[in-house]
């Protein structure tokens, strides 16, 4: 799992009478990855093509179209039903049935929302009634009358006098028909000829009108009994259209699901044979495949057409010529969950190390070595496998992210049980191996340590990419090759010696390595020319060069440094864990000196914001030191994904 999988590259030539069978065989076996050979038709060919497009786009709108129709009866995709994918559903047998069905969900779903919103507007006219259910008026002496304007509403109370304000100069009656602490229900009536006034008066003063234009006839308790027979009737004409609904998803489920993946397998297989390359009377296809599986393909295509051309080439890696070869990643479990974290930084080229591994075992030994608690990492790993296990409803896209959390929770316990922390607290138990609080000096050195073997391991793992991918240059005079990494011991070597009272080796000795391997990376570039046999050795002039090199080591002795000294953090962050928990429960002493209940609730809350607040901020800095430390030393990334032709597409592998 350390190296994606060995890849095959794949050349057919197909008969065009086999075409379909072929591409069914490539498709059902969801192994093969394809490569864009359009370009390579003939001119005279370009259009057939363009018809195979024209195809899947048919069968795209009609996929959609199904989409749409199980929508609307809250039907699930389901799982593909196990279907003879060899044969392109042919859109003039399906298309008739597809509009059927959609008609009669269309008709129903319309019948539904228009005796929905005729429902609505009864249950509005009564809400509108309600306010003046016991006053004695016809309701249809304010409609349409010669003379008069009526105006129905409710309005703010203290908006009153302001409305009484606006109408001062013409006559009016303003009837205040009920009226609580907020909101009157007034009628405001007038002649007509001043119907413009009255009505900028009523918008002024927020008079919003009840909408009362289909009520005619009654006093308003006459209307709203009326209005509840109405809503009665209504709501079990609502409840035979749902019940009819229903019936149609019942019937229509496994229907709308067959022809969904039969319409959506067709238009793979279309838009799959848009981007073969033709010729006179054969296609081309090409493709990649993993090696293990490459035979047995051959095979099956070779039983499906007996004049296929197979020409299946394994891949030598040669460098640059990789990195438009697919990478697939075999990370199942645990591993695929770290392995998002390494694809969100990049995807590994094909030649490259997968560092999922590495990620999997280094991320949560670093966030476990700073966020050291028994209890606190408990909390983190059950609230992850709360995340994980999809319990959660919201939270189930964040799955893979609830196993990472789980894993550092557990990570968290471990180094807990070495810290002697359970809750913040170092009185629960003794640590087993130390309390960063009392060997503050001592953990920061191992820090340091740590990071030391990580930096080692990113230059190891660079020189063994640069040896995959044949490139000599980069393995040997690279910043991150043998010749930084030789550097980058010598400058330990030295300090160490210098430090460290009968030191094996002398200090001349890592002296003169880091002198010689510094002119090394000093003059990388024209060594790695000279290396590949590219001229000229060094591009512009040599004055130039020279300083530019110089600057670019002494940026190179400063990334060692600072690289080396950013692991501190690790052991800074393990005390700063430690002192906010000792901080905690001397807040909690203070509000609650005899350990009542407040100084429970302090420890709660505090424990509670070190999980969330610090174990957020930990996790940041996890990741940093996992990206700009460690990857920056040998991950390139620019990967290619890779995404085999399938009838159920399912993203990347």
């Amino acid at each position: 799992m350390f190296f994606p999988q060995a890849m095959t590259e794949m050349e057919l030539i197909v008969p065009e009478k086999d075409l379909l069978q072929v591409t069914s065989i490539l498709a059902g076996q969801g192994i093969f990855h394809q490569v864009d050979a359009s370009y390579l038709s003939s001119n005279n060919n370009v259009k057939s093509n363009d018809s195979w497009k024209d195809r899947a786009a048919a069968y795209s709108s009609l996929e959609r179209q199904i989409l749409i129709t199980m929508q609307a009866l809250s039907i699930e995709a389901g799982s593909p039903p196990p279907a003879d994918q060899s044969a392109m559903i042919k859109l003039e047998a399906v298309r008739p049935l597809a509009e059927q069905i959609e008609q009669d969900v269309k008709d129903s779903n319309n019948q539904l929302t228009a005796s929905q919103k005729k429902l609505e507007q009864l249950q509005n006219y009564i809400r509108q009634l309600l306010p003046i259910a016991d006053i004695d008026l016809d309701i249809s002496l304010l409609h349409n009358p010669r003379y008069l304007l009526s105006i129905l509403g409710i309005m703010p109370v203290v908006n009153l006098e302001r409305l009484q304000t606006s109408l001062a100069r013409i006559p009016y009656v303003l009837l205040t028909l009920q009226k609580d602490r907020e909101n009157a229900v007034v009628w405001l009536t007038g002649s007509k000829r001043n119907t413009d006034i009255l009505e900028r008066a009523a918008r002024s003063a927020y008079l919003n009108p009840f909408d009362l234009t289909d009520v005619h006839h009654g006093t308003p308790a006459e209307i709203i009994k009326s209005l509840n027979m109405d809503i009665e009737s209504l709501q079990e004409s609502i409840r035979k259209q749902k019940a009819r609904i229903a019936q149609l998803h019942s019937s229509y489920e496994h229907q709308l699901q067959t022809l969904l993946w039969r319409v959506r397998s067709s238009r793979l297989l279309a838009d799959a044979m848009a981007h073969y390359g033709k010729l006179q009377f054969t296609y081309l296809i090409v493709g990649w495949v993993p090696s293990s599986k490459t035979e047995a393909l051959t095979q099956q295509l070779k039983q499906a057409s007996g004049n296929i051309l197979v020409d299946a080439t394994p891949l030598i890696r040669q460098g640059q010529a990789n990195q438009n070869v697919p990478v697939a990643l075999q990370n199942p479990g645990i591993l695929g969950a770290f392995q998002q974290l390494v694809t969100t930084y990049a995807r590994p080229r094909y030649e490259e190390i997968d560092p999922t591994i590495l990620m999997t075992l280094t991320f949560p030994l670093l966030f476990g070595a700073m966020f050291g608690d028994v209890g606190q990492g408990l909390l983190l790993a059950i609230l992850g496998w709360l995340i994980a296990s999809r319990k959660i409803r919201a939270l189930q896209s964040l799955a893979s992210l609830g196993t990472i959390i789980a894993v550092c929770g557990l990570a968290a316990i471990l180094f807990g049980f070495l810290y002697g922390s359970m809750f913040g607290s170092e009185e629960v138990f003794k640590p087993i191996w130390i309390a960063p609080l009392q060997n503050i000096t001592k953990i920061l050195a191992i820090a340091i340590g740590a990071g030391i073997i990580i930096l080692s391991l990113g230059y190891l793992l660079n020189i063994v990419n640069a040896w995959r991918a044949r490139d000599w240059g980069r393995l040997i005079f690279d910043h991150h090759g043998i010749v930084g990494l030789t550097l980058y011991w010598s400058l330990l070597g030295l300090g160490a010696a210098s430090v460290i009272k009968g030191f094996p080796l002398p200090p001349l000795v890592f002296t003169a390595l880091a002198i010689l391997a510094g002119l090394a990376v000093m003059f990388s570039e024209p060594l790695k020319h000279l290396a590949e046999r590219h001229r000229p050795l060094i591009e512009g002039g040599l004055g130039t060069y020279i300083i530019q090199a110089i600057v670019e080591l002494f940026e190179n002795l400063i990334s060692l440094l600072s690289n080396s000294l950013s692991y501190v953090r690790v052991g800074a962050f393990a005390v700063a864990h430690g002192g906010l928990s000792a901080v905690i429960f001397i807040l909690a002493n203070l509000v609650s000196p005899d350990h009542g209940a407040g100084y429970w609730i302090v420890v709660v809350i505090g424990n509670i914001f070190i999980v969330g607040f610090e174990g957020l901020i930990v996790g940041i800095q996890t990741m940093r030191l996992e990206y700009y430390e460690f990857f920056s030393k040998f991950f390139i990334g620019g990967g290619v994904p890779y995404i085999p032709l399938n009838p159920v597409p399912s993203g990347e592998k």
